[in-house]
């Protein structure tokens, strides 16, 4: 089969790999029918993360079960599947308690060893605890399915973002990043009853998205300015709850500056610069709560699917660039020069 891997900062390829097999008996094999690009893909691409030659990447996918091993209980040949980001066995401690992420047996796609979302097909781990099962027909609904995608990774991370900051029926949002996270995070805001949304970003395109997905407001100013901007939007006291959806310091400093004293941040922002922009000092004083990380997108599929089944949230216009596997090279370029927001991709 075909996949895409990456060989040095800017060097990606879609090459000729073996084909995926159960190895396991709680192993699936999935035919990749949906995949995408990722923000956080980027820092590999940009050499920013480290990569062994030849890796897999790609940590997004939806598809088809084409084969399942002894114990695979939940699944056959021929369901229609979405995986989330990491897989986890289901059984372990922390995946009853709804923290993937931390499964001891769990992992990431792309790591080495394992398949990356990026491909013609994914060996699964530990199917059962990781895989979920979506209706049949939604297979012959494209718009669905490109919605149902999110489901891997952006909406359910900015769903752990707004349960981080404690968005509430009736409460002020204020989302820092206007990548497809951040996005997510605005319909999510919305999702949850937030009466007001507060959209940071720069960038016309995205911050249409964001007024569609239920932003009330928007502030393109960065830094001081930014925080000035929200604080006269909020009668100088700043919002109750900030998303953080990028991960540098400056958004961080942003995101202590905009929030109300009393107020929380939640954050998903994939880390990466020079330090975390917290003065604990300030936000002891102010008694802002700070709660987010790796989201447990599994946890939260199953109260999320329900929604975009039924077209109440729908976060297909994330996607603004679909290419074949070929196209995977030039989609990271594209995101890489912000000349695209999100990158479908249809094996």
């Amino acid at each position: 089969m075909r996949a895409t891997t990456i060989h040095a900062p800017f060097d990606l390829r879609v090459e000729e790999v073996p084909d995926p097999v159960v190895q396991d008996p709680t192993d699936a094999v999935v035919r990749v029918l949906r995949a995408c690009v990722c923000g956080s893909d980027l820092w590999a691409y940009r050499g920013e993360s480290a990569r062994r030659p030849g890796q897999r990447i790609g940590h997004e996918f939806l598809g088809i079960v084409e084969a399942a091993g002894a114990d695979v209980t939940a699944f056959r040949a021929g369901d229609l599947v979405v995986a989330p980001f990491v897989w986890s066995d289901g059984t372990c401690d922390y995946c009853a308690d709804g923290l993937q992420t931390s499964c001891p047996r769990g992992g990431f796609w792309g790591t080495p060893g394992s398949d990356g979302g990026q491909g013609e097909a994914v060996r699964v781990p530990f199917a059962d605890g990781t895989l979920v099962r979506l209706p049949a027909d939604a297979a012959s609904d494209d718009h669905l399915l490109t919605a149902l995608l999110a489901l891997s990774d952006v909406l359910g991370t900015g769903h752990h973002a707004a349960l981080g900051a404690g968005v509430r029926e009736g409460s002020t949002v204020a989302v820092v990043g206007d990548g497809a996270v951040g996005l997510c995070g605005v319909l999510a805001a919305r999702r949850l009853g937030a009466e007001r949304i507060i959209a940071l970003g720069r960038h016309t395109a995205r911050t249409d998205i964001a007024r569609a997905f239920g932003a009330t407001d928007v502030v393109a100013e960065r830094g001081e300015a930014a925080e000035a901007a929200v604080r006269e939007l909020t009668g100088g006291q700043g919002a109750h709850a900030v998303i953080e959806a990028v991960g540098t310091e400056q958004s961080m400093r942003t995101a202590v500056g905009i929030v109300r004293d009393g107020g929380s941040i939640g954050y998903v922002g994939v880390p990466h610069g020079s330090g975390t922009g917290l003065d604990l000092s300030v936000m002891f004083d102010r008694n802002i709560a700070l709660r987010g990380g790796v989201a447990p997108v599994r946890a939260y599929i199953p109260e999320l699917l329900p929604d975009v089944l039924d077209g109440t949230v729908d976060p297909s216009p994330v996607f603004d660039l679909t290419v074949g596997l070929d196209g995977v090279p030039d989609g990271y370029r594209a995101m890489d020069e912000r000349t695209a927001l999100k990158v479908l991709v249809k094996p």
